[in-house]
């Protein structure tokens, strides 16, 4: 029996196609990808109806609705990419970090497809995707570059002196940078999600109104930390003369003020960091991933800096921002045709997966 050597298992780019599966969270993706960008589909189920009402995701109800509509998601990935489970050359699925049942749903659903149809299948850190996705929406990323990923669950940067290769540089010590949106949005009476919520309120406020700490820890470290701006915004509200917390003692200006105060300090931060760290590790370019890269100041700030420094700030398109199994599936592709024993089902759902290497 002839066995094809690994010059002969390579996928072609031109012809393979990836079915991505992403559950980390509270939304349920698939979506096919042809090569290592071609994105064919990109299907994302959100739970924004679920949740909003908590102000926050609920873990089990996030389960219930990925069991719900799990499979239905990927068979509109397939029917909006025109095509049958016989294309599909590789399964990819985002086993970590997450919910631990959200992730055991998705990467369960991916090991049974992949079985039945007979396809090989990977598991990948869902982290590494993100930074991905930057380089998915981009013609040409120079390395070495400094990653730096910005989401609901994660603040963290990573030195990368080629594409693939990761080398941890510091994270958030407590709260990250999207859920401290959330929470301040919470303060200020803003609906659900805070992202989006306080940056519009920031369009009408004063950046440089208060002087709110910045999201940092030691000044020469790379690590984040948002715990103690969280709770500045607290006290600034409470120190309008109440003993209780109530959006309602402050005007609509002074909420505006707060947020774009808020947004200054939480954002400005990273960009100071990421362009340092650039500079000290000779880095070409700085790669920004997950769904607080979508935020328009966070790029303006970047934009306008990085230029100086002589550094290029790459971002994902819109749609590849926030969770998506189009980015799980282009990094799956790159990883199976770079090598592919990478694939096999000899992984398991791991919500506190560290290493992107």
């Amino acid at each position: 029996m002839h066995l094809p050597t690994p010059e002969e298992t390579l996928p072609s780019e031109n012809n393979f196609l990836t079915l991505g599966i992403e559950t980390s969270c509270d939304e349920t993706s698939a979506a096919v990808v042809r090569g290592p960008k071609k994105v064919l589909s990109n299907i994302v189920a959100s739970q924004f109806d679920l949740h909003v009402k908590y102000g926050g995701v609920v873990p089990e109800l996030a389960c219930r609705r990925h069991l719900e509509i799990i499979e239905k998601v990927v068979q509109s990935a397939l029917d909006e990419a025109g095509v049958t489970d016989n294309d599909i050359g590789l399964v990819s699925v985002a086993h970590g970090p997450g919910l631990i049942g959200a992730l055991l749903i998705g990467v369960m659903f991916a090991k049974a497809y992949a079985a039945a149809s007979g396809k090989p299948i990977i598991g990948l850190n869902h982290l590494e995707a993100h930074l991905y996705s930057t380089v998915m929406s981009n013609e040409a990323v120079e390395f070495p570059a400094i990653g730096a990923i910005v989401s609901g669950g994660h603040t963290s940067l990573y030195y990368m002196p080629e594409e693939g290769k990761y080398r941890l540089l510091g994270s958030t010590v407590d709260d990250a940078v999207g859920e401290s949106f959330d929470k301040v949005a919470s303060l200020l009476g803003l609906p659900y999600p805070g992202g989006p919520s306080i940056e519009r309120a920031a369009l009408r406020g004063d950046p440089n109104s208060i002087k709110f700490p910045l999201g940092m820890t030691k000044k020469r470290s790379y690590n984040f930390s948002y715990a103690g701006l969280k709770t500045a915004v607290l006290y600034h509200i409470k120190g309008h003369g109440k003993t209780k917390v109530d959006s309602n003692i402050i005007s609509e200006d002074e909420k505006n003020d707060v947020a774009a105060s808020f947004q200054y300090a939480a954002l400005s931060v990273i960009v100071n960091k990421a362009l340092r760290a650039a500079e000290e590790f000779k880095a070409k370019s700085i790669l920004v991933g997950g769904g607080v890269s979508r935020n328009n100041y966070l790029r303006d700030l970047f934009d306008k800096k990085g230029p100086k420094k002589g550094v290029r700030v790459y971002f994902p398109r819109p749609d590849l921002c926030t969770d998506n199994a189009a980015m799980v599936a282009g990094l799956g592709y790159v990883k199976y045709a770079r090598d592919p024993s990478n694939a096999g089902p000899d992984f398991e759902a791991d919500p506190n997966i560290r290493s992107l290497n």
